[in-house]
């Protein structure tokens, strides 16, 4: 729906940070515990593969799905699959929703579990949910069971041994999840990421398509009882009870508004009983003068009971959020040291490039949090900014905070020059500018910082690991009596966009920071990996994430970054594993040092995160790789292994 404007050449780049937040993928899988999945620190403590030996991996085996787009298709295609091991099956989801058990040793297929075909515009998945019914006794069907949310919101039971759907959930294995309001088409809500399992309850969050309708679809959060897909409970992180004290937050009141939603993954304790809900940004994305106040629960972490839905906590990371500044990732449990001692807690990264740090039991800050004055300038008749924004304290950022005409950069003086004549003509400055009339331009994007990949963390180390997306977008707002648009958005060749934004007194209109060749205004690199001492509060490290050969109009193997999407995974083998960039390139990276030691070329960018697993003692390394088509112009539909050769191995 937005490739052909722009599928030449380095002119990709526009895309890096205009849709992102319609794309948490991957989990280190030591064991098969539902905490390690949904816990979201991507780690391993297998060690096999270590510095000294893994420019040694070698290819295992490789799976095809089968699921390609159709030709000519307009949509958004993204093999975002998160991968986990159940039962001794690698588990699999195909861009089509197709569920595929795999074995983890060869890559056999075992089964396909196919949810049937929808006219949505989205092909994507990020994974299942699994449940294990411990009062039934063993063998019995559907007593492990996997869960699948779809882009016509439906919920999906399967049984984990077979693949078979559990006739007992729902009606014959599928519960059809209501919306608040009827859907302009099939997929405006959909189930995007993996359902979180808590107790004996599974959650199923939404994702809810942006910039199209003031009066958008509900964000809601549902959840229904494991066994049965009987409805248990809902929450909307835009409240609707007048005695819910989050009210107070909405100057208005929140009749007419939808969204908040969870589109990212959420993290779950089940020792607690808490699911931990990232939300996003209500409806509209860029306009608040008709929600004044801080709009409590949205741009927050909700922590919730999982047996009732009751909020145990919450905390706000965005006041009033005009910034389209979702929180895109799954929260990470970590245990963070306090006073010398561990504190279960919760980590956040954020697309502004800042990391919170929360007691997961009660919400209290373990990083301190001040409230800081932010930029009140440029703000279109009618808004009402936030005065200040919370601000973690003596934590390093991990994306330039702001942009002003001295951070241009360029190939030759020209472009340079061009490019500084460019932000000059609109308006500009730290991080926490609003879209305005004139056009403003805005760092960190949307996009990120980081993205719905997140972070890796070592629990050892206490060292996080984050990629991240380093391109400013200018964002203007049209008045709705200047707009001149059919349809719901226009994407021209220049790569700027422009959404319709129904019932709001104005449309937004996106374009990246871009030079006269199609390369960003901003100094590389693009895309960063980072790694931070969440302790020492210290980066340690941080270096380019890719190369810009498959942009450029020429082959160029230079490693400015290569902005994508996907996250990382973190080894007791002093590795990290990222696919990330539009390079059609896996890499490993030493942790302790960001230097590259080894790297594999892929049929298509593995815009996903890797896991690894040891069978027969073994270690495998599988990454999905088949590139999202707002990052890149090569698509395709594997999944590949890498192991050691086995003398090496043993």
């Amino acid at each position: 729906m937005k490739r052909d404007a722009v599928s030449r050449g380095i002119k990709f780049l526009a895309c890096v940070a205009l849709l992102a937040n319609q794309a948490q993928a991957g989990a280190a899988l030591d064991s098969n515990r539902a905490d390690d999945y949904q816990a979201g620190t991507k780690y391993s403590s297998l060690q096999q593969i270590n510095r000294a030996n893994v420019g040694e991996l070698e290819l295992a085996w490789e799976y095809h799905t089968g699921d390609l787009a159709p030709e000519g298709f307009q949509g958004l295609v993204a093999f975002e699959d998160h991968p986990r091991l159940v039962d001794g099956k690698l588990i699999v989801c195909s861009i089509e929703r197709r569920v595929i058990a795999l074995d983890p040793a060869s890559g056999e297929e075992l089964w396909t579990f196919d949810p049937g075909r929808s006219a949505s515009m989205t092909k994507k998945c990020r994974g299942v949910g699994h449940w294990v019914d411990r009062d039934a006794p063993a063998g019995t069907q559907c007593r492990s069971r996997l869960f699948l949310g779809t882009d016509d919101y439906r919920l999906l039971a399967i049984d984990a041994a077979t693949g078979r759907a559990c006739e007992d959930f729902g009606e014959d294995g599928v519960v059809a999840m209501p919306t608040d309001r009827p859907l302009l088409w099939t997929g405006e809500v959909a189930a995007g990421s993996d359902p979180a399992v808590v107790g004996n309850v599974v959650v199923v969050a939404s994702a809810v398509v942006d910039s199209q309708r003031v009066a958008a679809p509900s964000g809601r959060v549902l959840a229904f009882d494991a066994r049965s897909g009987a409805p248990l409970w809902q929450f909307d992180p835009v409240p609707r009870d007048p005695n819910d004290p989050a009210m107070t937050s909405w100057g208005k009141g929140t009749e007419g508004f939808g969204q908040g939603n969870v589109w990212s993954s959420m993290a779950v304790d089940n020792k607690l009983g808490l699911v931990y809900l990232p939300t996003t940004s209500t409806s509209d994305d860029f306009y608040g003068g008709n929600r004044p106040g801080d709009n409590h629960y949205t741009t927050s972490v909700v922590a919730l009971r999982g047996a009732t839905g009751e909020v145990a906590w919450h905390y706000q990371l965005v006041h009033h959020n005009v910034f389209d500044y979702d929180i895109p990732t799954r929260p990470m449990l970590i245990d963070y040291p306090v006073n010398g001692r561990l504190v279960p807690a919760l980590l956040q990264n954020t697309k502004q490039g800042l990391v919170f740090i929360f007691d997961r039991a009660s919400g209290e800050p373990l990083v301190p949090i001040a409230e800081q004055p932010v930029p009140q300038t440029g703000a279109v008749p009618g808004e009402q900014l936030s005065p200040t924004q919370p601000i973690p304290q003596g934590m390093p950022t991990l994306a330039p905070q702001g942009f002003s005409p001295d951070d241009v950069w360029g190939f030759t003086p020209l472009d340079r020059h061009l490019c500084r004549k460019k932000v000059e003509e609109h308006l500009w400055g730290p991080a926490y500018m609003p879209a305005s009339l004139q056009g403003t331009v805005i760092s960190p994007a949307f996009g990120g910082g980081p993205n719905w990949g997140g972070g890796a963390y070592d629990p050892h180390s206490h060292v996080m690991v984050v990629p991240s997306n380093r391109v400013p977008n200018i964002i203007r707002l049209i008045p709705r009596d200047e707009l001149q648009l059919e349809g719901g958005f226009k994407v021209e060749a220049s790569g700027k966009m422009v959404f319709e934004n129904k019932g709001s007194p104005y449309a937004p209109e996106i374009q990246p920071l871009l030079s006269i060749f199609g390369a960003p205004c901003s100094e590389p690199p693009w895309a960063a990996l980072t790694a931070l001492d969440i302790v020492q509060k210290k980066i340690l490290w941080e270096v380019p994430l890719g190369s810009i050969k498959e942009l450029s109009p020429i082959p160029l193997d230079w490693n400015l970054g290569a902005p994508g999407a996907g996250g990382p995974l973190l080894t007791a083998g002093g590795l990290v594993f990222i696919g990330y960039a539009t390079d059609n390139t896996l890499r490993a990276f030493d942790a302790a040092s960001g230097e590259v030691l080894w790297q594999a070329p892929l049929p298509a960018p593995a815009n996903s995160v890797p896991v690894t697993y040891e069978v027969d003692g073994e270690q495998y390394l599988v990454v999905p790789a088949g590139g999202h088509s707002v990052y890149g112009k090569t698509t395709g539909d594997s999944v590949r292994a890498y192991r050691l050769p086995r003398a090496a191995a043993h």
